[in-house]
């Protein structure tokens, strides 16, 4: 999976935020309603515009940032 064939930011659309392409649906919105237990089937009911496509780039892009980025996590 190629996520940047699905994915874009721009700065006239979303203040520069990761949107998916021709479109002005966030990847954090995909994200947030995959992470509230929403199936994909639910998202593309509630998103027209997108595609199983679109939503499985969204997750890859989420595994690439998780992969750059370390974040503190509390002590357990």
């Amino acid at each position: 999976m190629h996520w940047q064939e699905y994915i874009t930011s721009d700065p006239t659309v979303c203040h520069g935020k990761a949107c998916i392409k021709g479109t002005r649906i966030m990847v954090s919105v995909v994200l947030d309603n995959l992470a509230a237990g929403l199936s994909v089937e639910e998202i593309l009911t509630s998103y027209p515009s997108l595609t199983p496509k679109a939503v499985q780039a969204a997750i890859a892009y989420a595994a690439d940032l998780a992969r750059e980025r370390i974040v503190e996590m509390p002590a357990a």
